[in-house]
């Protein structure tokens, strides 16, 4: 199955939650009662406050607004254009452009997909011909780290790790330095889940970027928030927490295919403006590709 089938299939509940809906009031017309109902259910995808009140107001403006054809464009137009406002630059093409070693620090609450999503994205660095390094940061659950070592076996990627309990800092710096040693091209960190609203968890990431920034100026060079699309509205909440701590400048959205709220992507978009890097709708390694703003509205809306 090729990938735009795969993001077809893997965003099937959003798009029915979102498509059969809009296909019965565009065929309305846009009256006042149309369009209420038009936020409602924009709402309910989670395309967030501000993408749908831009919504409503480009087809308000909308001069053949009667026609459902005209409408469904000023819709995808907006959510292009909304999406797009911010560049979606590939990892490979922000590693090939940095500094080396590139380091990504990946962080995210828990039961993201946070360890596994650095793997996969290793294991792509590998196979575009680059030497990746695995850091495993997430001192606080040895079931992580034994996670990690499984799949740098599996792809034939070292791992640097510590036992369980030690602290996440030092294992930084002992993969920062071996990476430096080693001439490797990327060290991707996974760090331990944490609760955004958590400030002591919260102040032990900022050491870790603290202690990056030290031993290689400029470093991390991103960091990469991984959500679980599932959540919805709630992921805006967490992304917000991470960027004010950490200074988010990717995010990796997770397990699209088993929610209806895929609209979220809008609304990071929208409200905080931070790219999406990734976008995860399977299980396997190939179901992680880089975000595509319009393959991903047209899958929104039945589109190959």
């Amino acid at each position: 199955m090729g990938w735009m089938q795969r993001l077809h299939e893997g965003l099937a509940k959003t798009r029915e939650a979102l498509s059969r809906p809009l296909s019965e009031l565009f065929s309305r017309g846009p009256s006042p009662a149309v369009l209420d109902e038009l936020e409602e259910t924009l709402l309910a995808a989670d395309l967030g406050v501000r993408a749908v009140a831009r919504v409503l107001d480009r087809i308000r403006k909308e001069p053949a607004a009667g026609e459902p054809g005209r409408l469904l464009a000023a819709l995808k137009g907006t959510l292009l254009e909304t999406l797009e406002a911010r560049p979606h630059e590939p990892i490979e093409t922000l590693i090939a452009k940095g500094p080396k070693p590139f380091v990504i620090l990946a962080v995210g609450v828990n039961g993201v997909g946070k360890t596994t999503t650095v793997a996969k994205l290793a294991q792509r660095l590998k196979q575009a011909g680059l030497t990746p390094l695995l850091v495993a940061a997430d001192t606080f659950r040895a079931a992580a780290i034994e996670q990690l070592e499984l799949w740098g076996g599996r792809i034939g990627v070292e791992v640097i790790r510590h036992k369980q309990g030690a602290d996440p800092s030092a294992v930084v710096f002992d993969g920062l330095t071996a990476a430096k040693a080693r001439g490797v091209d990327a060290v991707l960190i996974d760090t331990a889940g944490r609760l955004h609203t958590k400030s002591n968890l919260m102040e032990e990431l900022k050491k870790v970027k603290r202690v990056l920034a030290r031993e290689l100026p400029g470093a991390p060079h991103e960091v990469l928030l991984v959500l679980d699309g599932t959540v919805g509205q709630n992921a805006l909440s967490q992304a917000g927490q991470f960027h004010e701590a950490v200074g988010v400048t990717g995010i990796a959205l997770t397990k699209l295919d088993g929610t209806a709220r895929g609209g979220v992507v809008v609304a990071i978009a929208e409200e905080l403006k931070i790219p999406v890097r990734l976008i995860g709708v399977g299980e396997s390694a190939e179901d992680l590709q880089d975000f595509d703003a319009r393959a991903f509205v047209n899958a929104l809306f039945g589109q190959e």
